[in-house]
């Protein structure tokens, strides 16, 4: 417990002041994250040189995690650019002079790599400062390697000790390159995943009801549209409408209607076979589409809806009461357009209106 304590307390301070909203906040903990690695790392090869017994080599070695250490502390008190460019321009000094001590066969130069790697992971958009920062890697890797082949290292490994510098160096090498690659792409999945939500919300938001959550007359339009241009089988189409919404409005309040709307709309839900498209098609109009039924099964589907409604039971404050619906059923006949289909379906609902209501007229 003590452990797992300490490291989410490191943690926690790594990812401090960094907001999830925020790129260049979320490039800081990168920053963090990569100096706590090389702070790391010039630790163990601190121990390595000590082996050696060069007083000098080891004295810079020394100066390696205080500048790491230095880094580290500053990135809290400086802005991320500012704390980025400070970690290119030391770990490039660093990189150098520990070519220059100890020569090229330790593999230290490979840590220009994690440099360029992290140049176009970063977040800037300096499409010419990247292009030219990357033409210099290039060009000081190459004249680190030229400078070695004609320059023996201040520092002279055995094989032995050489080996181990370089088995630590390309670990450290690989894991700074997987922290870059797996916070950065930890961020892109993460505000791509903010991007697909949103655009759901948003599709959401232009396709249904905000008050009952069924489709709006704008995507029934859309679907009737697809619906029928692929028509291969029997569709039937329903007009309905709740029988004197008005008098429930005016008689107990809009909130008692906007109640009575979404119950009917849950109750479509349940009771209607689960591929009707059921739409609020405006105020207390509701257009419900059965793809595959004909006429008589849409009209037995709907008339054990109808039963259900009359059986619901509103509470208006000072009394109960129930309503009811009437419905306006058509078959489409594999020739008719949407309008055509739609005024027919309307005629029938005012048929209905005027014999009586709470009816289904097919």
């Amino acid at each position: 417990m003590k452990e797992h304590s300490v490291l989410s307390t490191i943690y926690e301070n790594i990812c401090r002041d960094t907001g999830k909203q925020n790129e260049s906040a979320k490039l800081i903990a990168v920053v963090r994250m990569l100096t706590l690695s090389m702070l790391i790392h010039s630790f163990v090869c601190c121990i390595l040189v000590s082996l050696t017994g060069h007083t000098e080599a080891l004295a810079f070695s020394l100066i390696s995690p205080v500048l790491f250490l230095a880094i580290f502390v500053l990135s809290y008190r400086c802005g991320t650019f500012v704390s980025y460019c400070i970690l290119n321009v030391c770990t490039l000094f660093w990189t150098v002079m520990n070519v220059y001590y100890f020569g090229w066969n330790i593999g230290i130069q490979h840590f220009l790599v994690v440099l360029l790697v992290f140049l176009f992971f970063s977040k800037y958009r300096h499409e010419a400062a990247k292009i030219i920062y990357c033409v210099f890697l290039f060009a000081l890797r190459l004249i680190l390697y030229y400078y070695c082949r004609s320059h023996e290292p201040i520092a002279v490994l055995d094989a032995g000790l050489s080996n181990a510098l370089q088995t630590v160096n390309t670990f450290f090498i690989f894991l700074s390159l997987g922290l870059i690659a797996y916070l950065f792409s930890s961020t892109t999945q993460e505000m791509e995943g903010k991007l697909i939500e949103y655009n759901r919300k948003l599709m959401k938001q232009a396709n249904t009801d905000t008050l009952t959550g069924l489709y709006n007359r704008r995507r029934t339009m859309e679907y009737l549209d697809s619906l029928l241009k692929n028509a291969e089988s029997q569709i039937s189409i329903c007009l309905c409408d709740i029988d004197h919404f008005k008098r429930v409005n005016d008689t107990y309040g809009h909130d008692v209607g906007d109640v009575v709307l979404t119950t009917i709309s849950d109750t479509f839900r349940k009771r209607l076979p689960p591929d009707t498209f059921i739409s609020r098609w405006g105020g207390e109009e509701f257009l419900l589409i059965f793809p595959r039924l004909n006429g008589d099964e849409a009209g037995t589907a709907l008339e054990i809806l109808r039963q259900k409604i009359r059986d619901l039971v509103f509470d208006g404050g000072s009394e109960k009461f129930t309503i009811s619906l009437t419905f306006g059923l058509v078959e489409y006949d594999f020739h008719s357009d949407i309008t055509t289909l739609l005024k027919e379906a309307d005629e029938k609902l005012y048929v209905g209106k005027e014999n009586g209501r709470d009816r289904i007229v097919f």
